[in-house]
């Protein structure tokens, strides 16, 4: 693999992107938080295989201008990993149709909160170019009679293991019993 994305790749994301730096070429991460940003990139065994995108992906145009500009740099994205807060629904959108204008296969990644219906998602992403996409989705834990959510580290492990896996939808943690969500 030659150039790997993380959209929101420094917080719950950011081991993924770390470990995406020791299996790709190169890897360009997109978030919001500049401190959250240098605290991750500061963890990188080899920080010059890293680009950090400081941008609101909820805005379009400056995120397919940051995509442009990151392909233009690193060559075309062969997998993406996406966690997108919902506010920015064209977020997506705006990835999938930069990255399929490129005539080689792609593998996306997409990290879905537990309430999120995949199957919706399928049917709005259908078709996409170029695209292997996959649906990762968060669950909780529930241990003791307890339920907690899934720490920044076992969303990592989930998101990795779906990656090395290719399954095309991974659950991390456990979706039901429903009324046992924290």
């Amino acid at each position: 693999m030659k150039h790997a994305l993380v959209v929101g790749g420094t917080g719950m994301l950011c081991n993924v992107s770390l470990w995406l730096a020791g299996q790709a070429d190169h890897v360009s991460i997109i978030a919001r938080n500049p401190e959250k940003m240098d605290a991750c990139i500061s963890r990188a065994a080899d920080r010059s295989r890293i680009t950090p995108v400081l941008t609101d992906y909820a805005d379009s145009s400056a995120l397919r201008e940051h995509l442009d500009k990151l392909i233009g740099q690193h060559g075309p994205v062969d997998l993406a990993v996406a966690w997108i807060h919902s506010y920015a629904d064209q977020a997506l959108v705006t990835i999938s149709n930069v990255f399929s204008q490129n005539s080689r296969q792609w593998e996306l990644y997409h990290v879905l909160g537990s309430t999120r219906n995949p199957d919706e998602l399928l049917n709005e992403l259908a078709g996409l170019e170029n695209c292997n996409y996959h649906q990762i989705q968060l669950g909780f834990i529930l241990e003791n009679h307890q339920s907690r959510w899934l720490t920044n580290e076992e969303i990592s492990d989930g998101v990795i293991e779906a990656i090395q896996s290719g399954k095309k939808r991974h659950i991390v943690g456990q979706l039901e019993p429903w009324d046992k969500r924290p």
